[in-house]
């Protein structure tokens, strides 16, 4: 019988050409007919995989709820021998008709214990895309996802820095940490608009306590800081930049803050994040 653990909330990299190869690919005077030949091959081999080829499990919907006004938890049943370390995502692809080719990552949510998946997706409304087609879902419902994949795994104590949707990969993380009783040592900066918009955000505290501070750009309340994470911020709220800084949400969120840290002394190799 699978148990669900919902009610936790109140608990080889792919090679790509550079310009030359794929202008050489193309350019039969540049090679023998018999090059030319094994470099198209090996192009459409590494390049142009169906979706259902890269697709490896079918799972079914077994419930959805509102975590904030746009931000829903889906359950969903684990494929057989399924293993995704925390932090990892998977591409997530729809089985509705129309859909099956617009598939995107996400970050599962679930311990790697768990018997069921876990999804927590931000909902964008203001286009049609597969976010707000997930919106429509229902128990029963099927989709697919593909193998584990990402860079954003555990090496230590550390600072956890997030914008918005970006505290995915790190709810994984810190709910491994917490049943392992091993969350001390670590800071969570996080970001959003509003307060409104935070993602777990009694779950998090519970976890970090005064080492759990959020900040809002837009509109703030007692609890939460008014501004932006940046060098000042960075430099105000961590004391020691030669320990492991997590980081994760939009690019140029990401490329801000990495700048920051390293202008304040962290080095390349401290910074984990998606690359």
């Amino acid at each position: 019988m699978v148990a669900l653990q919902a009610s936790r909330a109140p608990v080889a990299a792919k090679r790509t050409y550079d310009a030359r190869e794929r202008h050489n690919l193309f350019c039969p005077h540049k090679f023998r007919r018999r090059t030319i030949i094994a470099y198209r091959l090996d192009y459409f081999f590494r390049y142009n995989k169906t979706e259902e080829a890269i697709m490896a499990h079918t799972v079914t919907l077994l419930r959805s709820g509102c975590v904030t006004h746009d931000v829903l938890r889906l359950t969903t049943t684990r494929p057989e021998g399924f293993d995704c370390a925390p932090g990892q995502g998977v591409r997530l692809m729809l089985t509705k008709a129309g859909w099956e080719k617009k598939g995107r990552p996400f970050t599962p949510t679930s311990l790697q214990e768990d018997g069921v998946l876990e999804f927590t997706i931000k909902i964008y409304e203001d286009h049609d895309g597969v976010t707000r087609q997930i919106r429509s879902l229902r128990p029963g419902d099927t989709l697919q996802i593909g193998d584990p994949f990402g860079t954003i795994l555990y090496q230590g104590p550390g600072v956890f820095i997030a914008g918005g949707a970006g505290i995915t990969p790190f709810l994984a993380h810190l709910r491994t940490l917490a049943t392992e009783e091993k969350l001390d040592g670590h800071k969570l900066l996080f970001s959003n608009r509003t307060p409104n918009d935070v993602i777990e955000e009694h779950e998090l505290r519970s976890y970090l306590g005064d080492q759990c501070i959020f900040t809002c750009t837009r509109e703030s309340r007692p609890g939460y800081l008014n501004r932006r994470i940046d060098q000042a911020f960075l430099a105000e709220h961590v004391s020691d930049f030669g320990q492991h800084f997590y980081v994760c949400g939009p690019r140029p969120f990401t490329r801000e803050i990495n700048e920051a840290l390293q202008a304040l002394g962290a080095t390349p190799e401290s910074l984990i994040f998606e690359k």
